[in-house]
């Protein structure tokens, strides 16, 4: 099982609230499934409309603390060894169950971050990517499994994680 977490960067914002409520039913397949476990919305203030959703949906609301990392403060009040990185907004396409479910089981004890793919990525983003692919990952994104300790440790990992690419794709709301 896996915890989502979910990063509302803007909760003011008129749209935030359809964009979580549009991220959190396509976890609803997830939960029927086995999958998704439960759910972390980490916001960097309070607003009375995403705790209203956050209690409708039985997922947690995690404030992140001023400079500190989302991913962190959303993967200490996570309750699964693997967590998916989201943004609001966020819909995992079709298969991305069967995906990451075969991914985790078969995962080993060193492997701690695969990475699904996410729209309208230009040449740059591309690029960066296949550099990645040789040195390393940093710091965690939107669309990032990791396991959920080498997110507690910090904002960035302590060294560089090789990124496993999944098939499975996110698609925007």
């Amino acid at each position: 099982m896996i915890s989502a977490l979910i990063f509302v960067a803007r909760p003011s914002d008129p749209d935030a609230i359809d964009q979580l409520a549009d991220t959190l039913g396509s976890l609803v397949a997830g939960v029927a499934a086995g999958l998704v476990g439960d759910a972390v919305i980490i916001v960097p203030s309070q607003s009375p409309a995403i705790e209203t959703v956050a209690e409708a949906t039985g997922a947690k609301v995690v404030l992140r603390a001023r400079g500190a990392s989302s991913w962190s403060a959303g993967a200490k009040a996570a309750r699964r060894d693997w967590v998916l990185c989201l943004e609001a907004g966020d819909v995992p396409a079709e298969g991305w169950i069967r995906l990451l479910d075969r991914f985790i089981g078969t995962a080993r004890p060193e492997v701690a971050l695969a990475r699904l793919r996410r729209p309208h990525t230009g040449l740059p983003a591309r690029l960066a990517a296949r550099g990645e692919t040789v040195i390393g990952v940093s710091a965690p994104r939107p669309g990032d499994l990791v396991r959920r300790d080498r997110l507690i440790a910090g904002p960035t990992f302590a060294r560089r994680l090789k990124v496993r690419r999944l098939s499975a794709r996110l698609e925007r709301a």
